[in-house]
């Protein structure tokens, strides 16, 4: 281990591939951008989730990057503009599930009631049909009224997962009923 580092010393052996400088950057770092992505994610798995994928672009990308403010500044940049590009991210996610459903909704609003059970029967095929996983979330969201946060935390599993398998489901249910 080296000493005593400062910004540009420690900038200067990352950028060069040494790892005890990275593990030293990320030991110092990690745990105060965690809080800081918490600030705007308020989701801490997504907050992990954003710092982690800062060290990671960090490294892959350290022979190409030119700091101009300090590594602590840039850090905490990359951090933010993650976190507000995830929040962007989920924001529209959202909105296209909503406009989903609620084209779903005018379209049955337009269907005769035989041919609604005759559509429930169908989208009940689709969903009997999905991998395990996707079903399950699928169903404790839809028909259960779930919230993505709470089936995250009963599941063990974060609640991008969540959303993911959620719009994955969806897809599938467009796709089989065209």
């Amino acid at each position: 281990m080296h000493g005593t580092w400062n910004s540009k010393s420690l900038w200067k052996a990352i950028s060069k591939g040494d790892e005890s400088a990275f593990r030293h950057l990320f030991d110092t770092y990690y745990q105060s951008l965690v809080t800081f992505a918490f600030r705007y994610l308020r989701d801490l798995d997504a907050s992990r989730n954003v710092v982690q994928d800062v060290f990671v672009m960090l490294y892959d990308k350290r022979e190409e990057i030119n700091i101009h403010t300090s590594l602590k500044a840039h850090l905490y940049q990359s951090v933010r503009n993650r976190a507000l590009n995830a929040i962007k991210r989920d924001k529209m996610q959202r909105e296209h599930h909503n406009r989903m459903w609620d084209d779903n909704e005018e379209h049955l609003e337009n269907e005769d009631y035989g041919n609604l059970n005759e559509l429930e029967g169908r989208i009940a095929i689709v969903v009997e049909r999905l991998p395990d996983q996707c079903k399950k979330i699928f169903r404790m969201s839809r028909q259960e009224g779930i919230p993505n946060a709470e089936i995250a935390g009963q599941l063990s599993i974060s609640k991008r997962t969540v959303e993911t398998q959620i719009s994955k489901a969806l897809k599938k249910i467009r796709e089989d009923l065209v």
